[in-house]
């Protein structure tokens, strides 16, 4: 009986809860409709905050505050013309949760443009129904180019029992040269983040080919170090449009990862050419095309005009080597661990890892465990964070029972300021998960911390793309003094034995790895493009001026230059903004 009675509670709970959310969005549309700047306003608690995703800015853009939110909407509502706002009935309904230690009701709707489609997630604090604390607009699709899945998917008979023509086999093998024509766009490079927006321009009709400088589709995972395997789990990382198999491992394997994406390559059938590099690239304004020089393995090149170019190399592309005082007098061997395979062959020898992010950590678990006298050298301050469960925090929203397309809209409300609050909190949490592996660290000697506003590796990933460890092990092996420690200024400089220490003794090595990060976007568009176009486009990765990732998934300083990057989420939920903003300017939508 009392079961009964509290399901009836819940039942009337979660009624008005989308009486509420959906008596705002009647009033907000209301507001909009009239650009009525004061009633939107009134809609909206003194801290809140807006992130629009093309909807109504076609660009990602972040609004604080009711009277700076208000405006922006009322100002982008003439062309805009949104309506329609409603709750999204196909998706997760409103619900009562926490977000950032404040109970709010959460709902996702959906609404029409006079070009598209959209979606949004309202949060609207229990304690204020009527005024909403964080809104996000999304767009979802184009109308008349929408993608070409489900009851749009192709009839087939382009290939169907074709007697006499072309098979699908054949067709493929003709659009994939192409020999008589040129691509749309051309994506350099064919890891999650080359695939995934290659994947999503094709079904928005967008003629695509990504060009892969390796052998094989997924070789950037594949001739990683042996040991790799991703950091966060399954659930969070799959694809757009095919999800891993319900059987595949918490944690994924590099090997097993880059198969699926030469798999993923083939099933979605975007057009790849491996074995061949990007040499260079020349934008012809009075054209609006790129001259693209293609070099393929045997040494011949092709020079293409696609309108657009999305880099795809990745925030680890480029190694970063440094000139350390001596390295090159080290009788031993210098490797980046963007080149380190396996410690097999280095049983029974001495070696050095300079740097203490992930890579530098797992490389030196790795030697370690083939038997390697190692030390790991420590450069500077390090967040060190378990994988499980603390770095499973930062993903709680994908463990809350809703599907994945409603998580990534859910996970993509975060303006800059949401996202400080949030990580702030779950580090709180995290040094206390994590409280005796960070006090045995820091026994030994380990310079640890949690960034410059506690905010920990998260935002150093934004920010720098580095500077913190996703623990598998190595941190338990350092506490025990089975992985040696070394501070970088201990070190006076490298002699032929190793590295001479400042209080004269020398640490003998065979080996030094240099764990040591990359260099960003912009140097290797600065490599590939030249100065001009890499001083005009600036800093790529990191935070911009308006809180968002500097010149990532949107429009660039240089017409028809995008950049595409980030694990493996990041990818599937921006390649659908970055895929919608090219199809725009290809049907007229945008100009830049």
């Amino acid at each position: 009986m009392n079961h009964m009675h509290r399901a009836a509670h819940s039942n009337a709970v979660l009624a008005s809860d989308a009486d509420a959310a959906q008596e705002w969005l009647g009033a907000f549309e209301a507001a909009l409709r009239r650009g009525d700047r004061a009633a939107v306003s009134a809609l909206f608690v003194e801290d809140s905050h807006w992130r629009d995703l093309l909807a109504f800015t076609w660009n990602i853009t972040p609004h604080a505050g009711a009277e700076g939110i208000a405006d922006g909407l009322c100002r982008a509502q003439a062309t805009t013309q949104a309506r329609g706002f409603a709750l999204a009935e196909r998706r997760t309904p409103p619900r009562r949760v926490r977000r950032l230690g404040i109970e709010v009701i959460e709902a996702i709707f959906e609404f029409e443009t006079a070009v598209g489609r959209g979606a949004g997630v309202v949060r609207l604090p229990v304690e204020t129904p009527s005024r909403a604390w964080v809104l996000l607009t999304s767009f979802e699709e184009l109308k008349g180019f929408e993608e070409a899945v489900g009851p749009r998917r192709p009839s087939g008979e382009a290939y169907s029992r074709n007697f006499g023509g072309d098979n699908w086999l054949d067709q493929r093998i003709k659009s994939q040269a192409y020999a008589d024509r040129d691509p749309a766009v051309l994506v350099i490079g064919a890891g999650q983040a080359g695939l995934a927006v290659a994947a999503r321009l094709r079904l928005l009709g967008v003629d695509t080919l990504v060009v892969e400088k390796y052998e094989r589709v997924g070789d950037n995972w594949r001739k990683r170090y042996h040991s790799l395997a991703l950091h966060n789990q399954v659930h969070v990382n799959h694809l757009p449009y095919i999800p891993f198999p319900p059987s595949w491992p918490k944690y994924i394997p590099k090997d097993m990862l880059a198969n699926w994406f030469e798999f993923y390559a083939d099933v979605m059938e975007i057009n790849v050419w491996t074995s061949t590099e990007f040499v260079s690239g020349a934008y012809d304004e009075a054209a609006g095309t790129w001259t693209a020089v293609l070099r393929k393995a045997d040494g011949t090149e092709r020079v293409m005009r696609p309108r657009h170019i999305i880099f795809a190399t990745g925030v680890s592309a480029i190694p970063r080597i440094p000139k350390l005082p001596g390295l090159d007098e080290f009788a031993g061997e210098v490797v980046h661990t963007h080149g380190y395979a396996t410690g097999a062959r280095w049983r029974g020898k001495k070696a050095l890892v300079i740097g203490t992010g992930s890579s530098g950590h797992d490389v030196a678990q790795d030697l370690h465990s083939f038997g390697v006298d190692t030390t790991i050298v420590q450069r500077g301050p390090t967040t060190v964070v378990s994988i499980d469960p603390s770095a499973k925090l930062n993903y709680a929203i994908y463990d809350e029972d809703a599907p994945l397309e409603d998580c990534d809209l859910v996970a993509s409300t975060a303006t800059y300021p949401l996202l400080i609050r949030g990580y702030q909190l779950a580090v709180e949490r995290m040094v206390e998960l994590d409280k005796e592996m960070i006090e045995g660290l820091i026994a030994r000697g380990f310079k640890y911390d949690l960034g410059e506003d506690r905010t920990g590796h998260q935002m150093k990933y934004r920010r720098r793309g580095g500077g913190y460890n996703l623990d598998a092990g190595c941190s338990a092996l350092i506490i025990r003094g089975e992985i040696g420690l070394l501070q970088f200024e201990e070190i006076e400089r490298f002699v032929r034995e190793g590295a001479l220490l400042r209080d004269g003794t020398i640490k003998p090595a065979d080996l030094v790895v240099l764990a040591t990060g990359y260099y960003s976007m912009q140097e290797v568009a600065r490599h590939l493009l030249g100065d001009a176009i890499a001083d005009k486009v600036g800093p790529v990765w990191g935070i911009g001026p308006d809180g968002e990732m500097a010149n990532m998934w949107k429009p660039t300083p240089q017409k028809g230059l995008w950049f595409m990057a980030g694990g493996l989420p990041h990818c599937r939920i921006y390649s659908k903004y970055l895929a919608l903003q090219i199809k725009a300017r290809e049907v007229g939508l945008v100009a830049d």
